[in-house]
């Protein structure tokens, strides 16, 4: 497996893996039908290496999109004055070998407090965000 991440060793590449282990939020853009880029904050969790798993409601138009086109931008938030920035490029697909977000213990430890809120009980957040999205990251870019 190639490291796509910027060398560890580099300031920018410890702060992209403390940011994609770290960070709630990143901003996923597909490509609608007419080719208009469709950004949406969602939740993530990277897997340490290569990929991230984006779990999806089943009517997510989102889902559509990368089925027929996959590449896609990812982009964490900026610090408001032009820095930190961190843009990904990566291909998504359906990943039906992913557990189900009420199966995944990672997932589960950096969300708990947020499905609490929004579904009540890991159970309920599985059941209204069933498909999971695996992005592999192709490039990254930032500063």
């Amino acid at each position: 497996m190639v490291d796509v991440l910027p060398d560890g060793s580099t300031e920018f590449g410890k702060r992209v893996r403390t940011r994609l282990r770290d960070e709630h939020l990143i901003w996923l853009t597909t490509a609608g039908a007419d080719g208009t880029p469709q950004p949406n904050p969602v939740w993530f969790l990277w897997d340490g290496a290569e990929a991230l798993i984006v779990y999806n409601r089943s009517d997510a138009h989102r889902l559509e999109h990368v089925a027929v086109r996959p590449r896609v931008a990812l982009n964490l938030d900026g610090n408001g004055y032009g820095g930190d920035i961190v843009v990904l490029l990566g291909l998504a697909e359906q990943a039906l070998d992913v557990p189900p977000p009420d199966g995944s213990p990672e997932y589960l430890a950096k969300y708990a407090e947020d499905i609490g809120r929004i579904s009540g009980t890991p159970e309920r957040f599985a059941a209204s965000y069933p498909v999971p999205l695996r992005i592999r990251i192709e490039r990254i870019r930032g500063h």
